[in-house]
């Protein structure tokens, strides 16, 4: 009788843990999508009709996929019909705010500046990183600054913001300045060697790699590689994530994809415990004081007792990825701009030999670089790291004259607001630099670091970078775009050059004699 009893309880008990999971599944991918859709119908807001369960996403994949099959015939900087092809083609028939489905979720497109500048300021608490966000990137940032909401997100970005300010920010020029001028070298030795073409991109990838990695973890590129290289696979595939995330409790199959994304993830935290674990026995063996001076030492003494080891190792993924992937491809970019465009390059490179004196830049040259930080203001209008910028409502608010209802994904399209020629005039696919000589723009319309109290914290670093890599390479090397260049920019995650960039470089020293 005891055990009919006990059977049957653990039974109810069961049944009502299937019942809450099928409640919950019913209400995220069916309930809630549906009630936002009635909301924002109201407030006659449309968009492209929902497949079931998929969404728009066939739409979307198929337009990308035959607007990226091939390269651009020139170099030419009218990339939104081939990055967001989607987006143009809703909001030419839809507006500007228009909702579409990416899988069971809704989305608003919103390309308004005045409402994304309050949506950035005054919601930064009331909207964050979604759920399917979180999902699709957890296994390769996790739950790093990056990815983190709330009090997570304001913990951590306390703990972070200093390694990016003041003193501790300058103490990086050394490590800077050294990596690119071993950078300069090995390229001036291919060029003694007969070679002339180079391919950039693999040049700012391994540049920044070393410098993250040193600022980071306090090694050189070639202890970090492994790393980085996981890293970049881990990607790759997480880029493709929307694809695996439409169908309910999909990332629980035992695919083949997500038994390679899982077992790459434990590789990569794998080789960061053994960093993190030498840097815990240093000190715990009294072998030193603290836990080191870079980052993860940072992290480390400010989270031991309060995180677990895997925050760290989420923070660790997070910066480096942020803290490489994002400045090598501005300054991958910011070189094709100049081989393309040698006026700009002269102009540059004038500045900077003037400032410096003929000498080695200083950061305290950096702020009286004028013309290069236009010429990278202008990258960053062009190709920004990041197409779109993604917000999730966790409480209803209202936003201008819109009523946000929670659970609402708001996608800003940072790109397509870059290349509007309403806000930037009809000049705006091309590059034009001196359009940012003027220090003061409406908010909203230039937001490649996104903007409010969420904005990114290393975006100092990434221009202090920045400025001090190109000014030394334009010291160095005049350089031109190779014939063999392919322009096709793609989008996985961030906007890279899908064949490269190849430009031809030829030493000052010898352009002088």
């Amino acid at each position: 009788m005891a055990i009919a009893i006990a059977m049957a309880t653990l039974i109810a008990l069961f049944s009502l843990f299937l019942g809450q999971i099928a409640y919950q599944t019913i209400t995220c991918y069916w309930l809630t999508p549906r009630r936002i859709k009635h909301i924002m119908e109201k407030q006659l807001i449309f968009g492209p009709k929902p497949r079931f369960l998929l969404g728009n996403i066939l739409e979307m994949t198929s337009m990308i996929s035959k607007s990226t099959s091939s390269y651009m015939p020139s170099i030419n900087h009218d990339i939104v019909p081939r990055l967001l092809p989607h987006f143009l083609a809703w909001s030419s028939t839809y507006g500007k705010r228009f909702i579409y489905w990416n899988g069971t979720e809704p989305r608003m497109c919103l390309m308004e500046t005045g409402l994304i500048k309050e949506l950035l300021t005054k919601y930064s608490t009331k909207a964050g990183k979604s759920w399917f966000q979180q999902q699709g990137s957890k296994h390769f940032i996790g739950r790093g600054l990056l990815m983190a909401n709330g009090d997570d997100w304001h913990r951590q970005r306390r703990i972070v913001a200093p390694a990016f300010i003041g003193d501790k920010l300058k103490s990086y020029e050394g490590y800077m300045v050294e990596c690119t001028e071993d950078m300069l070298n090995t390229l001036g030795k291919g060029i003694e060697s007969g070679k002339t073409e180079f391919e950039i991109s693999e040049y700012m990838n391994r540049l920044t790699a070393d410098i993250i990695s040193r600022t980071e973890f306090d090694c050189s590129y070639e202890k970090g590689k492994q790393i980085f290289n996981l890293l970049k696979i881990l990607q790759k595939l997480c880029a493709q994530a929307s694809r695996h995330l439409c169908l309910p409790g999909s990332r629980f199959f035992p695919s083949k994809y997500n038994r390679e994304i899982k077992s790459l993830k434990m590789e990569v935290e794998k080789l960061l415990m053994e960093i993190i674990q030498s840097r815990k026995d240093c000190v715990e063996f009294g072998r030193s004081s603290n836990y080191g001076k870079d980052l993860l030492g940072m992290l480390l003494n400010e989270m031991k007792k309060k995180d677990s080891l895997q925050v760290i190792m989420d923070e660790c993924k997070t910066f480096f990825f942020a803290g490489q992937e994002t400045t090598a491809l501005l300054l991958t970019w910011t070189v094709m701009l100049l081989a393309s465009n040698s006026n700009w390059q002269d102009k540059v490179r004038d500045e900077v030999m003037q400032v410096s004196n003929g000498g080695p830049i200083t950061m305290d040259h950096l702020s009286k670089l004028n013309l290069l930080t236009m010429v990278i203001n202008e990258s960053l209008r062009l190709y920004p790291p990041a197409t779109v910028l993604p917000r999730m409502a966790f409480e209803d608010f209202k936003l201008g004259d819109l009523d946000i209802p929670k659970g609402l994904s708001i996608w800003i399209p940072v790109l397509a607001i870059h290349h509007s020629e309403d806000l930037w005039g009809k000049d705006v696919n091309e590059f034009k630099p001196d359009r940012f000589a003027s220090k003061t723009y409406s908010s909203g319309r230039f937001i490649p670091f996104a903007a409010g109290p969420r904005n990114c914290v290393g975006q100092s670093f990434a221009m202090m970078e920045a400025k001090i890599i190109l000014s030394m390479l334009i010291s160095r090397f005049k350089f031109t775009i190779s014939d063999n260049y392919r322009h096709a920019p793609v989008v996985v995650l961030t906007i890279k050059p899908k064949y490269g960039v190849q430009v031809c470089l030829e030493p000052i020293d010898r352009i002088d004699r």
